[in-house]
């Protein structure tokens, strides 16, 4: 369990690094939209040849397919109850943090528009987080032990790391102040770490197909995240670096896995 917090507390550690990054440097567009494509390749490599791997690995197909499954829909209908209060404010066009609309911050709002869509945005970047750090945990916790654990540690990280970043960019643009932007990541790390937490302790003593389920569940909440979230963001403004981005990405997550195995 000990170890378990330690880890989800060093991919978790991505976002306040994010942060930093997103207040106090000006990332171009095109850059930023890469790095996020870079993050995207690395979780690639996580959801199949080790979250889906290891769902599979004892002959569970048919409990790994039904939790991919589930987790997809758990994070869809989530996404768009979120999507609809972010969108509560006029300043706001869906509840990913940047998300905002030309000149945001000078747009007026009322102290309820607001308040309804910073929770939505905060909910909403917990839920993409979650599904990640919690794998670290189930992965934990799963017949390869801590092998699989500190791949997906790296890979979370990874691509933790660009989505603070330009959600920090975003909150920036809507007008928040920077305490606003760190309270909100802070309290964003602080749900991704107890989520890893959680992962190792709900996985621990499930029988197998159990275990087979929840991590597939994980990587159906994952798939879900970069097909909903990373990858469109990066293409809408990186051009055609992003595939290169993505697939460097990959790569590297890829090494990461052999190395580890």
């Amino acid at each position: 369990m000990q170890t378990a917090f330690i880890m989800g507390l060093v991919a978790s550690s991505a976002f306040p690094i994010g942060v930093a990054i997103g207040l106090f440097f000006r990332i171009p567009q095109r850059v930023l939209a890469s790095i996020i494509a870079f993050g995207a390749g690395v979780l690639v490599v996580a959801l199949t040849s080790e979250l889906m791997a290891e769902a599979t690995e004892g002959g569970y197909i048919v409990w790994a397919i039904a939790g991919l499954l589930v987790g997809c829909v758990i994070y869809i209908v989530l996404d768009q109850m979120l999507e609809k209060g972010a969108q509560e404010s006029p300043r706001r066009a869906g509840r990913d943090a940047d998300d905002v609309r030309e000149d945001a911050a000078r747009i007026p709002e009322t102290k309820e528009q607001a308040a309804i869509s910073g929770m939505a945005v905060l909910v909403g970047t917990v839920l993409d987080g979650v599904p990640e750090n919690a794998a670290i945990g189930i992965g934990l916790a799963a017949e390869q032990g801590p092998g699989l654990g500190y791949v997906l540690l790296g890979a979370v990280f990874l691509s933790n790391l660009p989505g603070a970043i330009a959600s920090t960019v975003g909150m920036q643009k809507e007008g928040r102040s920077t305490a606003y932007i760190v309270i909100a990541w802070s309290l964003v790390a602080l749900a991704c770490t107890a989520s890893c937490v959680l992962g190792f302790a709900l996985l621990a003593g499930l029988p197998a197909a159990a275990q087979s389920f929840i991590l597939a569940l994980a990587a159906g909440g994952i798939l879900a995240m970069l097909s909903d979230t990373m990858f469109p963001e990066a293409f809408q403004t990186g051009g055609p670096w992003v595939a290169v981005a993505a697939t460097f990405g990959f790569a590297a997550a890829f090494l990461l896995a052999e190395l580890a195995h």
